[in-house]
């Protein structure tokens, strides 16, 4: 009995530690050729009033890594077993693609950042970017306080 409970404890927990597999919907190839091709940084009132870049210079540059990030998405859900932890490391590395001009960037243009990385996790459904998009926006997690 002891040792059929610890198998199944064992068995649990290992289960518990594989990374979270995404299934990328049917349309998402479709929809990441969308989100590439639109005009980003540009004001809009819905669904959050953003007046437009603050330095219209920085928009082709913080649009080309806007792209990436959602290009390196769409290469993670093209392969055979796209995980939660393969999208968690594309956050970490396109948030860290921003570091050289973190500094110019404005509060709203920083909430657009993240505006489009969560229209980016949309797309393959991915629900949480685990308190990254937080410690971008704002130098540390709320949620850890």
């Amino acid at each position: 009995m002891t040792k059929t409970l610890i198998t199944i404890i064992t068995l649990l927990t290992l289960m518990a530690c594989e990374p979270k597999k995404i299934v990328t919907p049917k349309n998402a190839m479709n929809q990441f050729e969308k989100f590439i091709a639109k005009e980003k940084f540009i004001s809009d009132e819905y669904p959050n009033f953003y007046p437009g870049i603050g330095n219209p210079k920085l928009k082709p540059i913080l649009t080309q890594k806007i792209n990436n990030v959602a290009e390196g998405f769409q290469t993670i859900s093209e392969t055979q077993n796209p995980n939660d932890e393969d999208y968690q490391k594309e956050i970490e590395k396109g948030l860290a693609s921003f570091a050289d001009i973190y500094i110019e960037l404005d509060t709203e243009d920083r909430e657009r950042v993240c505006h489009y990385f969560e229209e980016i996790m949309d797309i393959v459904g991915l629900e949480s970017s685990e308190g990254k998009l937080n410690d971008f926006m704002y130098g540390f997690d709320p949620n850890d306080i």
